[in-house]
């Protein structure tokens, strides 16, 4: 945690230094209108549930909630130049993922595990600082739209389970800096996804399902990418 944290806050340590601007790998990157790299990750999700009317007359699941799992990332950076200060970015990624919903009934807790491997596919625009030091700060925002290839939806063991879909999309926001360093930036990035589809199945001839009205998905991911 101690090693994270100064990780996130090296950036500001450095703008708060005196002295005189020197950013020559700054400089020498920003000729490029485009340039690509990679990106690894860790990420944290879950379900947020949300009880449908049914919830309140059932007499056997006292109480249902979702809870996240750990899983990480890969995949490839594109970035475009747009002005001094914006960029359109696009990084199709690999997402391994797990997340799972507990029901809690009066003598027992059961739950629902689902392991995903998501193809996802971002489109974001990111606002950056001025250089200081050859680190700048940025702020991200787009929209990502995933599909689990993983997914057990279609599988016969689906008609006893809640069923999830495998389409997703998210909307993301994040922060980060860049480290111009001499033949790469070092790009260190805090983002959160909130999912804006329900990614629930409805099946009114199971409980577990109908005594819900949607789910939806969150994650929260620490990346770390290599451009250049």
């Amino acid at each position: 945690m101690r090693i994270l944290l100064l990780v996130l806050f090296f950036p500001f340590f450095l703008l708060g230094q005196r002295g005189s601007v020197h950013n020559p790998n700054f400089q020498q990157f920003n000729l490029n209108d485009y340039y690509f790299g990679f990106t690894f990750a860790i990420n944290s999700s879950r379900f947020r549930t949300f009880p449908s009317e049914g919830f309140q007359g059932n007499d056997s699941i006292r109480s249902v909630y979702g809870r996240g799992g750990p899983g990480f990332n890969v995949g490839i950076v594109s970035n475009l130049k747009m002005g001094e200060y914006f960029d359109f970015r696009f990084l199709p990624t690999l997402s391994f993922a797990e997340k799972q919903i507990d029901y809690r009934y009066p003598s027992y807790t059961r739950d629902r595990k689902v392991e995903s491997v998501y193809v996802e596919l971002p489109f974001q625009f990111r606002y950056k600082s001025e250089p200081y030091h050859d680190v700048r700060l940025f702020l991200l925002a787009g929209m990502k739209y995933a599909f689990d290839v993983a997914s057990d939806s279609r599988t016969k063991q689906a008609e006893t389970l809640v069923r999830i879909a495998p389409n997703d999309f998210s909307l993301e926001t994040g922060v980060g800096f860049q480290i111009f360093l001499p033949f790469f930036i070092f790009s260190p990035e805090l983002k959160v996804s909130q999912g804006l589809g329900n990614t629930l199945i409805y099946n009114k001839n199971l409980k577990e399902s109908s005594i819900l009205e949607k789910i939806l998905s969150r994650t929260f991911t620490i990346s770390l990418h290599f451009e250049g």
